[in-house]
């Protein structure tokens, strides 16, 4: 015996079946999400601590590679990684606004690191005018509380 069905119904069939729905997954059945990780706490900074600019002096007019050193009071310069009292590393932000202070300082060309306790550098900008500060971080490269930040200074590169 055969069994005919016309051709139409399976195509209702069809189109039915296609449109429709998922059944929505309720909050019992929906995958868990993990919570963000907990960031830590900002180390405290040592009162009258200060981070500045040994040179080049803000309005210098200098020629590439131009020479960075940084100076700091109250507080000792360590490599990134090292958890001491009163301690941090600088990172030199060029052509940047302060990153947010509660997570760690951003690496890119923009915000250099010197994880390894260095207290100056040369570095290499586009001739025109460019803005430096500088910005202590701790062993995690987290600003401090409060954040010990240099003045900005505005140089001019030939």
């Amino acid at each position: 015996m055969t069994i005919r069905i016309p051709l139409a119904l399976i195509s209702l069939g069809l189109l039915a079946a296609c449109g429709a729905k998922e059944p929505e997954q309720t909050a019992a059945e929906a995958p868990a999400t993990e919570p963000a990780p907990a960031l830590p706490d900002r180390t405290p900074a040592a009162e009258g601590a200060a981070v500045f600019f040994i040179s080049p002096a803000d309005g210098d007019t200098l020629s590439n590679p131009v020479k960075v050193v940084f100076g700091i009071e109250g507080m000792t310069v360590v490599p990134a990684g090292t958890h001491a009292p009163d301690s941090g590393h600088h990172h030199l932000l060029i052509d940047s606004d302060l990153p947010d202070f509660g997570f760690p300082i951003p690496k890119d060309s923009h915000h250099i690191h010197f994880g390894d306790g260095s207290t100056e550098t040369e570095i290499t900008l586009e001739p025109g005018q460019h803005t430096l500060q500088m910005l202590l971080g701790d062993h995690l490269h987290i600003p401090h509380d409060p954040p010990l930040i240099s003045e900005s200074i505005t140089i001019q590169v030939e």
